[in-house]
């Protein structure tokens, strides 16, 4: 089965009445069966998170999914496997709130933190040392779409027997799928394009690795940043028109990058789509889409960026992204804002940069709107 298929069919379980649409199981306890091993209780294991779970892996194309409370709790989970004084690698322009975690959880634990160039292969195998355990990585990177040769740096991971996990939330499992190009973890923040619908917070983990499922199973069980069934069941629903999502972002995101790139008051677009993207030709190899985040550096101060932002109608000031509704974002004043002026511009995060989450609305009417907010500045 293709895709599309896969995500409304996987996992639906007939409940005895009929019904279409498998039921919500909002039960914490089951009743204990001695002959055989069922479920018992929720944070070890739930009907409607088992069906997500499954829903998840086979989105890419993958063996185990687990699934967490949040994008962050499915991180630490995947960073649980460092275990003690290991050493990490993780890709620049990580996204911030991955950043806070290593800083005031990991680091303080003993962990050692190498960060290198996204898009530059050879920086991670110079930083490989004897204690190195796991190489960390997004592409594209938040919010300055930095795209990282996923191929390459599985190879390095292999040569030097290290994992390599790949956070795939901005791509998606319809446009990418890391554990194809040599990844062990992927990990989501399904809050985001998986969900759809800015209404449920969520995070998964997917493998093919046995050993690696009940490391990161054992994680999840114990320490119980899971998810309830409701927040399951919604997290169900919107996977089954992510394909269809996906499709309508892209388009969204590619027309708006390329008027923003005509306009005088624009300095620059990034947007992986655009053969002006630096790393346009690789994106193209393992990304068989381009997705719906588009980031650009407006021709005005910190004042003019704001005033642009607060013009806008259909965009949201707003820290999520990957909804059916568009989202504006302004990094140096929210994600970024708790880190010194000097680590911004060194990471390419200045006063002017906005990104956007383009959403599904017609795509006339989000161009008109950022078209009337620019005449602002």
């Amino acid at each position: 089965m293709k895709l599309a298929t896969k995500l409304i069919h996987t996992a639906q379980q007939p409940d005895g009445l009929g019904a279409v649409i498998s039921p919500v199981y909002q039960s914490v306890p089951f009743e204990h069966e001695y002959d055989r091993r069922g479920f018992e209780y929720s944070r070890s294991s739930n009907p409607t998170r088992q069906m997500l779970e499954s829903v998840i892996a086979e989105s890419e194309g993958g063996k185990h999914g687990l699934a967490f409370a949040s994008g962050v709790a499915a991180i630490t989970a995947a960073l649980n496997l460092l275990r003690g004084n290991g050493h990490l690698i993780v890709s620049d322009d990580i996204y911030l709130g991955t950043y806070g975690l290593l800083e005031q959880i990991f680091r303080p634990w003993g962990i050692e933190i190498t960060y290198v160039k996204a898009e530059n292969t050879e920086s991670f195998r110079a930083s490989v040392k004897k204690n190195t355990r796991l190489i960390l990585i997004e592409s594209p990177t938040n919010p300055l779409l930095k795209i990282t040769d996923i191929r390459a740096v599985a190879a390095i991971a292999e040569q030097t027997g290290i994992l390599l996990a790949v956070d795939n939330t901005f791509a998606s499992p319809v446009f990418q799928n890391p554990l194809q190009l040599g990844a062990h973890i992927v990990i989501h923040s399904t809050t985001k394009y998986i969900s759809g619908h800015s209404d449920v917070l969520g995070g998964a983990v997917v493998v093919n690795d046995d050993r690696l499922y009940h490391e990161i199973r054992t994680y999840q069980r114990s320490a119980g940043a899971v998810p309830g069934p409701w927040d399951c069941w919604l997290t169900l629903r919107g996977i089954k028109t992510l394909p269809l999502r996906m499709r309508a972002h892209q388009e969204n995101a590619f027309y708006l990058a390329e008027r923003l790139q005509r306009h005088p008051l624009v300095s620059r677009v990034i947007y992986p789509g655009l053969p002006e993207h630096p790393q346009h030709e690789l994106a193209q190899q393992q990304m068989s889409g381009f997705s719906g985040m588009v980031s650009a550096e407006l021709a005005a101060d910190l004042s003019g960026t704001q005033r642009f932002i607060k013009s806008l109608k259909l965009f949201p000031l707003a820290a999520s992204l990957g909804g059916v509704e568009s989202l504006v974002n302004h990094p140096a004043k929210m994600s970024h804002s708790f880190i010194s002026a000097a680590l911004r511009a060194e990471i390419g995060v200045n006063d002017s940069l906005v990104r956007f989450s383009v959403g599904i609305e017609d795509k006339d009417d989000l161009w008109k709107d950022i078209e009337q907010a620019l005449k602002q500045v």
